[in-house]
């Protein structure tokens, strides 16, 4: 079995991996040897979902389809079953991937859930789990919008936040899960297993609250509108109308990362923290950048360049050696 599980990491937790994961391979290749396996599989049977969920291209309704036979297969596998949705996803989904990574995802998905056949006990427990609520967060994604050419807002605070745990905050919990399972020394015995979930959810909500707000214009253009209490008539007329609400939900953010610091800090491994503080990092300076950034530029999109995710990293080596380190370097990207 070790050899499987090695032949799958190689196979998949490379280049393809690292195609499809961008900024955040980073944090997977830091990651502590025990940690970097089952980590790795799990974002990409969830990057495997996100495809699936993201190809407007096919049907709401065959995407719904495929979300669901793909969750049952990942719960219990069933070889007649499973063959059947790989047809389906080379019919309908490969040549529909405008990303030339995300095609290879969709070329090798028989192959993400053979990775996942060579887990066992408490990790594939909690790698099913997980990837259940990130599926469930999907298919309520392509519910509220499904990519049929009308805007749509989503209705209320308690839809956002149920939302973003769903597709990001669910994975703080799994995160500090296999950490204590794989790692148990990895993580400040002086803290509870619980409040270290609760600020890894925290985090995870934060990051995915970047996302949104970053893309609220390419959003409203493919007729999403995440940022809630807004009559969808208004916003189409006056996307201008969102800003304070988007302010509202950027000091949301700012606080889901200061829990994201206690977390880092929290982290007792010195491997682990380094890996851990990274996204939070590039999203605390792509925080930064956001809240100085015009409504216009927002509409475009606020990203940070290759040079300062360079220099992170060059500081994130140096300050996460201590907690107060790391916290310090944080404050300074995010003030």
């Amino acid at each position: 079995m070790p050899d499987q599980e090695s032949h799958h990491e190689s196979e998949l937790g490379g280049q393809l991996l690292a195609s499809v994961s961008r900024s955040f391979y980073l944090t997977l290749k830091a990651l502590p040897k025990e940690l970097r396996e089952p980590l790795s599989l799990a974002y990409l049977l969830a990057r495997t979902a996100d495809t699936i969920a993201d190809t407007a291209a096919v049907s709401a309704e065959v995407r719904l389809s495929c979300l669901k036979h793909y969750h049952e297969l990942i719960q219990q596998p069933d070889e007649l079953h499973q063959q059947k949705l790989t047809k389906l996803i080379a019919s309908d989904f490969v040549n529909n991937q405008t990303d030339e990574a995300e095609r290879r995802l969709m070329e090798r998905f028989d192959d993400g859930l053979a990775w996942l056949r060579t887990m066992r006990g408490p990790a594939l427990c909690a790698i099913q789990q997980v990837l259940e609520r990130i599926i469930q967060g999907q298919t309520l994604d392509i519910q509220r919008f499904p990519s049929d050419g009308d805007l749509r807002c989503l209705q209320s605070a308690e839809e956002l936040d149920e939302y973003t745990w769903l597709v990001a905050g669910c994975v703080g919990e799994f995160w500090t899960e296999m950490c204590a399972l794989e790692k148990p020394t990895s993580l400040d015995a002086s803290v509870s297993i619980a409040q270290m979930k609760s600020w890894g959810a925290r985090l995870g909500k934060g990051l995915q609250l970047i996302n949104i707000l970053r893309d609220v214009g390419e959003d409203l253009r493919d007729g999403r509108c995440y940022l809630p209490g807004h009559e969808t008539a208004t916003v189409r007329m006056n996307p201008r109308i969102l800003q304070p609400t988007w302010n509202q939900w950027l000091a949301t953010c700012r606080d889901h990362l200061v829990c994201g610091l206690y977390y880092v800090q929290h982290v007792a491994d010195g491997k682990l923290r380094y890996a851990t503080s990274l996204p939070l990092l590039l999203g605390a300076k792509t925080l930064t950048r956001m809240q100085s950034a015009n409504w216009e530029e927002l509409q475009k999109g606020v990203k940070i360049s290759r040079l300062d995710v360079a220099m992170i990293l060059a500081e994130a080596a140096i300050a996460c050696r201590l907690p107060e380190g790391i916290g310090k370097l944080f404050k300074r990207l995010n003030p």
